[in-house]
């Protein structure tokens, strides 16, 4: 099970955190804190996937952000969740037109309903592009007639 999703950029502040279990405040600093340090830490030719407390991390650098993904099922396949982690940034830049920082960060909101499209309760739910853009382009649609 997916437990939480993190986009963090290179100077190691998080631009979007999506949790599907509760954590307390004080719980989700220091996480997304000592896994910052961790994965920014490592070299480009080290393995995308290690062992943290309770969790696999799972993750991958897209130009200045990186995206971590932490499961807690041990039987998990490590490289679905990176092909999910890919698919996740084709999604976005088929939505944004060439994603980037900024993007995420002006259109939170609409970040995090994509994602909510792709992972349901901390399961893979959907990851064909089309399906997933289908609502939010309607939304988007609906919002120019108003």
């Amino acid at each position: 099970m997916i437990e939480f999703l993190l986009m963090v950029n290179k100077q190691g502040q998080t631009r979007l955190s999506q949790y599907y279990n509760h954590l307390s405040i004080e719980e989700k600093t220091i996480l997304e804190g000592e896994l910052i340090r961790k994965c920014l830490s490592r070299v480009d030719y080290q393995c995308s996937f290690l062992q943290y407390r309770e969790y696999k991390i799972i993750y991958r650098r897209y130009a200045s952000l990186y995206l971590i993904v932490g499961v807690s099922d041990q039987d998990v396949n490590e490289f679905a969740i990176l092909e999910m982690i890919h698919n996740i940034i084709e999604i976005l830049d088929k939505y944004y037109e060439n994603v980037c920082e900024l993007d995420i960060m002006f259109n939170i909101d609409k970040t995090h309903f994509i994602i909510d499209e792709i992972i349901c309760n901390g399961q893979i739910c959907d990851m064909n592009k089309n399906n997933v853009l289908r609502p939010i382009l309607l939304m988007d649609k609906v919002s120019l007639k108003m």
